[in-house]
């Protein structure tokens, strides 16, 4: 094949153009030349080994090196492409950090590159963190998109204050790795005012001196362990709300009454079971009486035979029967007739 390429110079010219085009493609992909232009123009040293390893690598060329032409421009030049390369390569945001680097420098916050990649992979925010620390942030407490509007609270006297306020804090970079986020502030904030209105003994103090609030909040030093340092906490609203202790009295009155009442109906019930009851044995006590007066007709007939008593006695006897039955007619205390009654 080479014979017959080399016994026909247009093909062999052909070949060659089409390999030199190849060539200079592959080596225009290997070497980014507008980049090492830039690179040059703005006195970076970058060279074609190290944009050829980046290639190799899987690095984007242009994500390291125009922030290291940032961080020179800015003056900071004891950083390389290896230190770039290596954040780049451990899923870091190279132009957000070399972005913060150069704010902390032109602010005159101490942060170097070991730490500001540190906090870039535990997945904060390391540009936002450095304008947080020269501008400070206003977090409402609560966070109205997470919950209630307002922090409720219960004072001594009963009755439930709502309370809203907003916390100034500043990112404080040396505690922002393994610090606590904004939510924890919140949280530690939101608590502190429960606490604080529910040990007022009276709701009027508390508006009167809203400002009592901020201050014990403060002295509690809830920024601890969180990545952020608090600067002040102002009261922003607060509103008188229900009356929970009248409401609490009334549910715990309410709740006697039923049980008294319960109570009482058990009473009641336990009364009409003995007056049945009683009413059982008089029943049974009368059938006693009409089962004994049953037996004396007998027991004066055996009287009779037996020669205790005579006919005179026994006419006697019924005379005086006779006579008490009408005495009991005339007064209207007749017992046969309260029995029928009853």
């Amino acid at each position: 094949m080479w014979d017959d390429l080399v016994k026909n110079p247009a093909a062999l010219a052909a070949v060659i153009v089409v390999g030199g085009i190849i060539f200079i493609a592959m080596i225009s992909w290997l070497i980014p030349w507008r980049l090492w232009v830039e690179a040059v123009a703005s006195k970076v040293h970058v060279s074609f080994g190290a944009l050829i390893g980046m290639r190799m690598r899987g690095v984007q060329p242009t994500v390291i090196v125009r922030p290291l032409i940032m961080l020179h421009k800015a003056g900071l030049t004891t950083l390389g492409t290896n230190e770039l390369e290596s954040h780049y390569l451990a899923k870091g945001n190279v132009p957000n950090v070399a972005r913060a680097m150069i704010a902390a420098d032109k602010a005159k916050i101490k942060l170097d590159w070991t730490r500001a990649t540190a906090i870039d992979l535990a997945g904060r925010d390391v540009l936002e963190a450095v304008q947080m620390s020269v501008k400070p942030k206003v977090i409402d407490c609560p966070d109205p998109s997470k919950g209630k509007p307002m922090v409720e609270a219960v004072a001594l006297d009963g009755i439930q204050l709502k309370v809203k306020a907003r916390v100034t804090v500043r990112a404080n970079l040396d505690r922002l790795v393994g610090g606590a986020t904004e939510e924890t502030v919140v949280a530690r904030v939101g608590e502190g005012i429960v606490t604080s209105i529910g040990s007022a003994e009276d709701h009027k103090k508390v508006l009167e001196n809203p400002d009592m609030i901020s201050k014990k909040v403060l002295d509690k030093g809830l920024d601890a362990g969180t990545g952020f340092e608090i600067l002040s906490i102002d009261i922003a609203d607060i509103d008188v709300g229900n009356n929970i202790g009248a409401a609490l009295n009334i549910a715990k009155a309410q709740a006697d009454k039923e049980i008294a009442q319960a109570r009482a109906e058990e009473r009641k019930a336990m009364a009409i079971a003995r007056e049945q009851e009683m009413v059982a044995q008089v029943q049974e006590m009368r059938a006693r009486v009409v089962e004994a007066e049953a037996e004396i007709p007998s027991a004066i007939a055996e009287a009779l035979r037996a020669g205790r008593i005579g006919v005179m006695d026994y006419l006697n006897l019924k005379n005086i029967q006779a006579d008490t039955q009408m005495r009991q007619a005339i007064g209207g205390t007749d017992p046969k007739s309260e029995e029928t009654e009853q």
